[in-house]
């Protein structure tokens, strides 16, 4: 059993945020994107959402920046893994 995990990244990131996350994040934070910041102010969470709640607004905010931000520098990156109880 699988579900979907998607991530935001940048078009010049080497690293996918799925598999090699520190790496990744490392990458992120020294070109000064600070992507996660980023999606944690569009992102509308609260401590009331179910988990499948929370990633569906998770990807609706990553859709947004994407569609919406001027640099046109950001892509989403998804992957299928295994689904854990």
């Amino acid at each position: 059993m699988t579900e979907s995990k998607v991530m935001l990244t940048t078009i010049d990131n080497p690293f996918d945020p799925i598999e090699d996350f520190s790496s990744w994040r490392q990458f992120d934070e020294e070109k000064g994107y600070y992507s996660l910041a980023y999606l944690a102010r569009i992102a509308k969470l609260s401590d009331d959402m179910s988990q499948k709640e929370e990633d569906n607004e998770i990807e609706r905010a990553i859709d947004e920046i994407i569609l919406y931000n001027p640099l046109g520098i950001y892509k989403k990156v998804k992957h299928d893994v295994p689904f854990i109880i």
